[in-house]
């Protein structure tokens, strides 16, 4: 929850109900898509949601490419984030390409 305990407290008053509530949002869209696609017990289902997981993220980086452009986060919280952005990216593409995998072995 980097970017809601971090990122958001440093945002403006006046995005209360804008960025900070975009940043909440597809912070938790990340980890209940992937949540929904494990549950749904059919790959195709699973990799469907995984994918939705991957666009939140990518909605995520581009609210913390915002909060730096518009100087609301310094350059530190701004390469943290992205650190943990692309980490992220890598681990959702990684258990993507195992579950079509999987699939693919039935």
């Amino acid at each position: 929850m980097f970017f809601y305990n971090k990122v958001a407290p440093e945002l403006p008053n006046e995005e209360k109900f804008g960025l900070t509530s975009q940043i909440k949002r597809a912070s938790v869209s990340i980890t209940a898509n992937i949540a929904e696609g494990y549950g749904r017990f059919h790959f195709q289902e699973g990799i469907q949601f995984y994918r939705i997981s991957r666009g939140s993220l990518y909605e995520l980086k581009d609210h913390l490419i915002s909060c730096y452009d518009l100087k609301f986060i310094n350059e530190s919280f701004y390469q943290e984030g992205m650190e943990i952005i692309e980490e992220s990216k890598r681990l959702i593409n990684g258990f993507i390409n195992y579950q079509l995998n999987q699939k693919n072995k039935k």
